[in-house]
């Protein structure tokens, strides 16, 4: 794997109050919803800083001077384009236009994401088209690809459970290696069912954030 050809692209939102984990927001409030997400870009930062890719993060509105993402370690850019559909295919056709060889795309919010299952989602990618990583939610929290196929990314009810179905009808005929099923955090149940997030809202006492 050379990383000079080898790309990784973390989506993400910036980081403000009322603007991120909308869904869970509604069951305990803004501020810990906020404190949460920061908890898992931290996660993110830390299971892709070593990585022996080029790593490039995409934020959704702005790029801030000062982040969690080290400089030495990560490029920044801003996510262009309508929906999450046009905002991922933009970014993967930049990619291959730059000469990036294998692509892999992935979000920013994943607690069950480790640096093996990306190294080893790269290697597949040596031997496979595409590799797709699903959710429990019936989407996907990673997409790698060697060239663009737009079609995967149009016609699409983003954040809804047929985003994956649908994407593998579009792949029918490459070779796809689907990896291990993730759950990703957006509601909260998803909370409950993470021991560490539990760990993490009762250290910081998070439900007394809760807004009313």
């Amino acid at each position: 794997m050379k990383p000079t050809d080898t790309l990784l692209m973390i989506f993400t939102k910036n980081p403000e109050l009322g603007k991120v984990k909308t869904r869970l927001a509604k069951s305990i409030g803004d501020k810990a919803a906020l404190n949460i997400y920061k908890f898992l870009l931290s996660h993110t930062v830390s299971v892709t800083k070593n990585l022996k890719v080029e790593k490039r993060v995409y934020y959704s509105d702005k790029i801030p001077e000062n982040d969690l993402w080290p400089s030495e370690a990560f490029s920044k850019k801003l996510q262009f384009g309508g929906n999450l559909g046009e905002k991922m295919k933009n970014a993967f056709s930049e990619a291959f236009q730059s000469d990036y060889k294998r692509v892999i795309i992935i979000g920013s919010d994943l607690l069950d994401l480790s640096q093996q299952d990306l190294e080893n989602a790269f290697l597949e990618l040596e031997k496979n088209d595409v590799v797709i990583g699903p959710a429990e939610d019936g989407g996907y929290y990673l997409l790698g690809m060697k060239s663009l196929n737009s079609e995967v990314f149009k016609n699409k009810a983003w954040s809804t459970s047929s985003v994956l179905s649908h994407t593998l009808k579009d792949l029918e005929g490459k070779k796809i290696k689907i990896l291990e099923t993730r759950n990703d955090i957006d509601e909260i149940q998803d909370i409950e069912e993470n021991s560490i997030l539990k760990k993490f809202i009762e250290s910081r006492t998070l439900g007394q954030s809760h807004e009313r």
